[in-house]
């Protein structure tokens, strides 16, 4: 679907522009303040033989039968690192869930699907695992930013990625913030170094998945974003209702992209209740 002129601009500032923005959350990870009662539990855990394949864990203090979250960050497919959101996975930590961060392959090591693949693996790895530190298998969900929001929505709603590591019905809920869910066409670096080799493109856009038995769907954007704009949150939204599956938009006025997962931090979570409402819905949903 062509829409707009605006994923030139988004696509540069999920690559380049993102990187920059990425510089002030990993201030949050070295000198921001954390959230008590939570910590990293366990480092470097592997679900693949490639250096990037490895995952963080983080647990509250005394965790035991907690429900379990898989968190992806952004990055434009082509660049992050766990090591830089530990304060964002300890913010949910310390709200009552084990949360598992995996690093995965990016561009241009790998093209489409080898990215979505990882987070099925790193999935899989982590119901495996996920008693090990206090977590319940049995409730489990996952969540990303911007281009990890669309690894999150991509295994949740395409079947064949969860099948293929024989965990088909291990995620139970979904959160996506200020994630790219329909994007065509490949019109600029990013997307097509990233996606352009696909022989559909149709197959690389969560949209096209969208179905009435997925897990629930939380859906939040901020309203002054210009990397990915809000229309994806809604364009998703709306076709998930359309199809009788279950999905909520949440816009957040005045957030722009980097807003959207800087309000996890202490520092700025008087700014908009994101943080509030992605655990609301996972401790109802995970219930």
């Amino acid at each position: 679907m062509t829409r707009r002129g605006l994923f030139a601009p988004a696509f540069a500032a999920l690559t380049g522009g993102l990187a920059a923005a990425c510089s002030p959350l990993s201030l949050f990870n070295t000198l921001g303040p954390r959230d008590r009662g939570a910590a990293k539990v366990a480092s470097g855990l592997r679900y693949g033989d490639d250096p990037r394949q490895t995952m963080d864990v983080y647990a509250p203090v005394g965790a035991a039968d907690l429900p379990v979250l898989v968190f992806f960050y952004g990055g434009g497919w082509d660049s992050g690192s766990k090591d830089v959101y530990g304060w964002a996975a300890q913010a949910l930590a310390a709200r009552g869930f084990v949360v598992f961060v995996p690093d995965y392959r990016v561009v241009p090591q790998v093209r489409f699907p080898s990215f979505i693949e990882d987070a099925a693996a790193a999935t899989a790895r982590t119901g495996e695992l996920a008693a090990t530190y206090g977590g319940d298998a049995g409730r489990l969900g996952v969540l990303g930013h911007s281009a990890g929001a669309h690894l999150a929505m991509m295994i949740t709603l395409d079947r064949r990625y969860m099948a293929a590591v024989d965990r088909p019905g291990l995620i139970r809920a979904a959160a996506g913030l200020a994630g790219p869910y329909d994007f065509l066409p490949f019109d600029v670096a990013a997307s097509q170094n990233a996606f352009g080799r696909a022989p559909d493109p149709t197959l690389t856009q969560p949209v096209t998945f969208a179905r009435r038995d997925a897990p629930p769907l939380w859906l939040g954007h901020g309203t002054a974003d210009t990397v990915v704009h809000a229309e994806d949150t809604t364009i998703l939204d709306d076709r998930m209702r359309a199809v009788g599956g279950r999905s909520e938009a949440h816009l957040y006025p005045g957030l722009d992209h980097a807003d959207l997962i800087a309000t996890f931090s202490p520092l700025f979570r008087k700014k908009a209740p994101v943080l509030d409402d992605v655990v609301g819905f996972f401790r109802r949903e995970l219930a």
